[in-house]
């Protein structure tokens, strides 16, 4: 296939293996649902536990883009990529995942993906820093080609799909607005309050869609964006960590946070548009009977 070449088939992993893959190994993880990546139960429980939406990730001018967010857990190297930025290298540490936080009035913020904690030598916790993990929105339908081509995976490994409606795609400016913004507004503010690192992981991609963050040197940050690609390797794709972004929590948080206004002369257009429309439609006037006139003859 050419870099210019168009892929037809929308999927690229489906339970841990691209759609190419018949390996008897793939073939278990199809057929039993079963997730490579290190999720709480080895089963795949991307949304709804008996009936999961195996996609690992979709492919998107050409690459694949991850759209399951326990796709980034392979083999735990963003906890190692999120260590160095949040203790110093000699420190023990361990992982902990959604952990709930709470906010002044008890009410939950929601709940933090990964918890990296040191501790000392008898175990008591030292210090700790919260990396979360964005993986990408859909727009389109994404269930339907999944089910199709796990009706027969080896007739289908290279189905064209282009000509069905609703092509899955990324959806980038939803990922960001209604996930990443959020996350980073509440969990993150408190974070940022009781003066805690935090990481973000995220695929390349996503992150060249964010408005532009001012990078600091890795000292004077208090936040950390770790991003990823999925490379080739071997007949599967295994996840890289291709740069880090180092910024400031506050103002990385104002520009995500801060939307983008559109030309004022396109919202007075809409405007006179429906000012006109009223003022050119007569209101509708119903005759009725004059309730005083008299009905004696």
């Amino acid at each position: 296939m050419t870099k210019t070449e168009k892929r037809n088939h929308p999927l690229a992993e489906v339970f841990g293996y691209p759609t190419t893959e018949m390996s008897d190994v793939a073939h278990r993880y199809r057929t039993n649902r079963l997730c490579p990546f290190n999720n709480k139960v080895p089963n795949c429980t991307k949304d709804k536990a008996k009936d999961p939406l195996g996609v690992c990730s979709v492919f998107h001018e050409n690459k694949p883009v991850v759209t399951c967010p326990i796709r980034f857990r392979q083999d735990w190297i963003i906890t190692d990529h999120a260590a160095r930025f949040f203790f110093p290298h000699d420190v023990k540490w361990t992982t902990l995942t959604e952990v709930r936080v709470n906010d002044f009035y008890g009410k939950t913020a929601g709940n933090i993906d990964v918890v990296l904690v040191s501790y000392d030598e008898k175990g008591k916790v030292c210090d700790f820093g919260a990396l979360e993990i964005q993986a990408v929105y859909i727009s389109g339908n994404i269930r339907s080609p999944f089910e199709y081509y796990m009706g027969s995976p080896k007739k289908r490994a290279n189905m064209d799909w282009t000509e069905e409606p609703n092509f899955p795609r990324p959806d980038y400016l939803s990922s960001s607005r209604k996930r990443l913004a959020p996350q980073l507004l509440f969990k993150g503010g408190i974070l940022n309050t009781w003066k805690k690192k935090m990481a973000v992981a995220l695929n390349r991609s996503f992150f060249k869609t964010l408005p532009k963050l001012r990078a600091v040197d890795q000292k004077k940050a208090d936040m950390a964006w770790l991003l990823y690609d999925l490379v080739p390797d071997g007949g599967k794709f295994r996840i890289a960590k291709v740069d880090t972004i180092y910024t400031e929590f506050l103002p990385a948080l104002s520009v995500i946070t801060t939307p983008r206004p559109g030309d004022i002369k396109d919202f007075l257009k809409v405007l006179q548009d429906k000012v006109d429309e009223q003022l050119e439609t007569p209101p509708t006037n119903q005759t009725i009977e004059n309730p005083f006139r008299s009905r004696v003859k």
